[in-house]
C-alpha cells in the first residue's frame, strides 16, 4: 500500500483540518464534524440547515459541499464507516435552531441507523429533524434479499436540490419534500476498472484482471453485480445509460441533467470520453440533455472507474440545480450548461496535388521501412517506457500506417515531390518530438534529391536538419548518436556498414547521461539502457538494407 498518510487513526481529522485551511467558510468541530462559519448567524435568521455524511473516502463528498447553496454540515466517520450516532448529534446541535434539520442520508444501513438515532435524540431536545434516504443506485432492485438500493453519486443532486430550497428561505418541511423529489428523480449506476484500498485494510478488497471491468458496483470497493471482459468506452457508456434510461422511464421528449462522477482514479482524459458519448447517446434518443457536470463528485478513495447519475428534471428542479452555490467541489453556476451535442470531425488529410504513381523501387523501400516500425511497435514501447514516456512506439507505428495508407495520395513525379508528401504523412500523424523531427529529415532529404544530389548525401543533409531543429548532438544520447554515425558511414561505404555504424553508436547510449528528451530528467537511472530513439533508427535502417540486398539478390 501506498498513501500520503500518517497514522491510519489521523487520516480523517487530518483531512479535515486540511479542508479547513483551505477554505475559511468551514470550521472543523472535531468527532469528523465540519460546519459552515456561519452556521450561527443561519440559526438567527431561521434557515434550515442541512447535515449529510457518511464514511470517510468518498471525497469531496460530504465537506466538500459545506457552504452557501448547499450542506451547512457534514459528518465523517473513519474509511468507509459510518459516524457515530453521537458524532451526527454534534453536527445537528451546532446548526440546528428553529427552522429545523435536514439529515440527507445514503442508503447504507449503518448510516440509516446511526443518523436515525441521531434524530430522535434531536427530536426530544426540540429540535425540527426531517430524514431524507437516497437510494439511487439502478444496479440493484429493491428486494427481501438484499438492504436495497445503495446511496450513491446522485446523493450530490440532492444536496444541490435541497440546498438551494433552504437557501431560499422555504421552511422545512418544502425543503424535504424538494429533497425527496430530487432523489425519487436520479438514478445512478457504476463501473471499475480497480479497486480500492483502505488505509486500515492495507490492501484492495477487489481484484480485477488487466482487461476486466466491474459493473454495477457500489462506492466502498466492494465487488458489483457482475464481472467481464474490458469493453470500450463507448460500449460501456451504451450499456450504463440504456440501464438508467430503462430505470428511470425515459423516453424522447423527456428532460434530464447528468452527472459524470470520477469514482477516484480516472483521468480527466477519460471522462471526457465518456461524457462526450453520454450526450451523443442521449441525444439520438430525443431526451433532452438540459445540464452535464463532468468531475470528480462522490468517490471510493483511489478506485478507477466511473459513475453515471440522470435525473429527470422540469423548470422547478432546474432553477435549483442552477441556484448558486459556493463550496470546494460542486461546480460554479455557469458551468454544465450543455452546447449543442455533435460528434467531432476526424482530421482530414491535406488534400493532395494531382497525383503519379509512386516509383516502385521507392515505395518498396517505405514499405520495408513502415512494416519494421508496425512489427517493432510493442518493443520500442516498453523500451520508450523504461527511460520516456513510452509513446515512442505507439507514435512511430502510427505514422508508418498512415504513410502505407496513403500512398495514393502522394505525387510521383520525382522522388522530392514523393518524400515531400510522406513528411507531411509523419509531422501529421507522429506526435511527440519524433513526429517533427522525422518530417525534418524526410524534407531535407527531399530538396537535396531535388537538387540531384544522391541517396548518401540526401540522408546526411536530412540528419543535419534534425541536428538543427533539436538542437542536440552526438553524445546527448539522442537518435543522432545512430544517425550521424550511420550517415557518415554511408557516404563512404555501403548501407551495411552504416546499419553496423548505428547499432554501436546506440549501444554507447546505454552508458551515456542524457542532456535532451525525457530521459534527461531521469539523470543516471536512465544508464545502463539504450536510447529508444536511437534504437527505433537501427531498426528501421537495418529493415532499408535488407530489402535493398534482397532486390539486388
Amino acid at each position: 500500500m501506498k498513501k500520503l498518510v500518517n497514522g491510519v487513526g489521523d487520516v480523517v481529522p487530518q483531512m479535515l483540518a486540511g479542508f479547513a485551511l483551505a477554505n475559511p467558510g468551514i470550521v472543523v468541530l472535531g468527532d469528523g464534524v465540519a460546519v459552515r462559519a456561519d452556521s450561527d448567524q443561519l440559526k438567527e435568521r431561521g434557515q434550515v440547515a442541512l447535515v449529510s455524511g457518511g464514511g470517510a473516502g468518498h471525497e469531496p463528498a460530504h465537506a466538500g459541499y459545506v457552504g452557501p447553496g448547499m450542506l451547512t454540515a457534514a459528518v465523517a466517520g473513519d474509511v468507509f464507516s459510518s459516524p457515530s450516532a453521537d458524532a451526527v448529534l454534534t453536527a445537528i446541535r451546532a446548526v440546528g435552531g428553529p427552522a429545523g434539520v435536514l439529515l440527507i442520508v445514503k442508503n447504507y444501513t449503518g448510516d440509516r441507523l446511526n443518523f436515525g438515532l441521531a434524530a430522535e435524540i434531536a427530536r426530544g431536545e426540540g429540535i425540527p429533524v426531517e430524514l431524507v434516504v437516497v437510494a439511487d443506485d439502478a444496479a440493484l432492485e429493491d428486494s427481501d434479499e438484499n438492504a436495497g438500493r445503495r446511496g450513491l453519486a446522485g446523493t450530490v443532486l440532492v444536496h444541490k436540490i435541497a440546498g438551494a430550497a433552504a437557501e431560499s428561505g422555504k421552511p422545512l418541511s418544502e425543503v424535504a419534500d424538494q429533497a425527496r423529489a430530487a432523489a425519487a428523480s436520479v438514478a445512478t449506476v457504476g463501473v471499475a476498472l480497480s479497486g480500492c484500498t483502505v488505509p486500515a485494510a492495507g490492501k484492495s478488497g477487489l481484484d480485477l484482471g488487466p482487461d476486466e471491468i466491474e459493473w454495477g458496483l457500489g462506492i466502498h470497493g466492494e465487488p458489483g453485480v457482475g464481472r467481464g471482459k474490458l469493453p470500450t468506452a463507448d460500449e460501456v457508456v451504451d450499456r450504463l445509460l440504456k440501464q438508467l434510461i430503462a430505470d428511470r422511464d425515459l423516453s424522447a421528449g423527456d428532460r434530464v441533467v447528468l452527472l459524470v462522477n470520477n469514482l477516484g482514479g480516472t483521468p480527466a482524459m477519460e471522462l471526457g470520453i465518456v461524457a462526450r458519448r453520454a450526450a451523443v447517446v442521449l441525444a439520438e434518443r430525443e431526451i433532452q440533455l438540459e445540464r452535464m457536470w463532468v468531475g470528480t463528485f462522490l468517490t471510493a478513495l483511489e478506485m478507477a472507474g466511473c459513475s453515471l447519475s440522470v435525473a429527470k428534471v422540469d423548470d422547478q428542479l432546474l432553477a435549483l440545480l442552477d441556484a448558486p452555490s459556493e463550496t470546494m467541489a460542486w461546480p460554479a453556476a455557469h458551468l454544465g450548461r450543455v452546447s449543442a451535442v455533435t460528434e467531432a470531425p476526424k482530421p482530414q488529410a491535406e488534400t493532395p496535388a494531382p497525383a503519379t504513381a509512386v516509383d516502385e523501387q521507392l515505395w518498396r523501400s517505405v514499405v520495408a521501412v513502415c512494416n519494421a516500425l508496425t512489427a517493432a511497435e510493442t518493443q520500442l514501447t516498453e523500451l520508450d517506457q523504461l527511460v520516456g514516456d513510452g509513446d515512442l512506439g505507439i507514435s512511430l507505428a502510427r505514422g508508418a500506417r498512415a504513410v502505407l495508407a496513403e500512398k495514393d495520395q502522394y505525387d510521383g513525379t520525382d522522388d522530392a515531390t514523393t518524400l515531400r508528401g510522406i513528411a507531411g504523412t509523419v509531422r501529421r500523424t507522429v506526435g511527440g518530438t519524433s513526429g517533427p523531427l522525422y518530417a525534418a529529415l524526410i524534407l531535407r532529404a527531399a530538396t537535396a534529391r531535388a537538387a540531384g544530389k544522391p541517396w548518401p548525401e540526401a540522408f546526411s543533409a536530412g540528419v543535419d536538419a534534425i541536428a538543427e531543429l533539436g538542437g542536440a548532438k552526438v553524445g546527448d544520447r539522442t537518435m543522432l548518436d545512430a544517425l550521424v554515425p550511420a550517415a557518415a558511414a554511408l557516404r563512404t561505404g555501403v548501407l551495411a556498414e552504416a546499419v553496423a555504424a548505428a547499432r554501436k553508436g546506440t549501444d554507447e547510449t546505454a552508458g551515456i547521461l542524457a542532456r535532451r528528451g525525457r530521459s534527461s530528467y531521469l539523470g543516471d537511472r536512465a544508464l545502463g539502457t539504450v536510447d529508444p530513439g536511437a534504437e527505433a533508427v537501427v531498426i528501421w535502417l537495418n529493415a532499408l538494407d535488407n530489402q535493398l540486398t534482397t532486390a539486388k539478390a
